[in-house]
């Protein structure tokens, strides 16, 4: 860490403190150089990758624009609101573990499809109908069958 009173790059860690909520490590340094001492913070940084749309524009992620099309789907339909946020949830860690610096907006789409399938098929074949932007009567009601179909139980 360089010093911010001379420039010099050789600077030792007096103290180092965590904040209450852990988010936050403060550490108290020294100069080598001029002995001068001064305080860092260090914060983890989460990116998630930009959202490539469809006219090949790129825009940061939006939890809030994630949020507002799961909560459009479901609207007036029986599902919590810890529900919805552990989906959103799910969402971002994916995005985080692909490791991509870009990801296109359909990929998100698709995630929001499976995690609207569990939770509420009405609301699946809502975002469905809207996102896959169907041509014609037989693929939508295709979709419906699909949705329709009961779920084999695993013994």
């Amino acid at each position: 860490m360089k010093c911010p009173f001379c420039g010099a790059s050789d600077t030792t860690v007096a103290d180092t403190r965590v904040s209450e909520d852990g988010d936050i490590v403060r550490r108290r340094r020294r100069c080598l150089s001029c002995d001068k001492r001064f305080s860092t913070h260090e914060r983890a940084e989460i990116r998630l990758p930009q959202v490539v749309k469809k006219n090949g524009s790129r825009v940061d992620f939006d939890r809030e624009k994630l949020s507002a099309s799961l909560w459009l789907a479901l609207r007036k339909r029986p599902v919590a609101v810890e529900t919805v946020d552990a989906a959103i949830l799910r969402i971002e860690e994916k995005l985080l573990t692909l490791g991509a610096r870009e990801i296109p907006s359909e990929e998100i789409g698709e995630m929001v499809m499976r995690e609207l399938k569990k939770i509420d098929k009405v609301a699946y074949v809502r975002f469905a109908s809207v996102y896959r932007n169907f041509e014609d009567v037989d693929e939508f009601s295709n979709l419906v069958r699909e949705v329709s179909r009961p779920t084999r139980q695993m013994r």
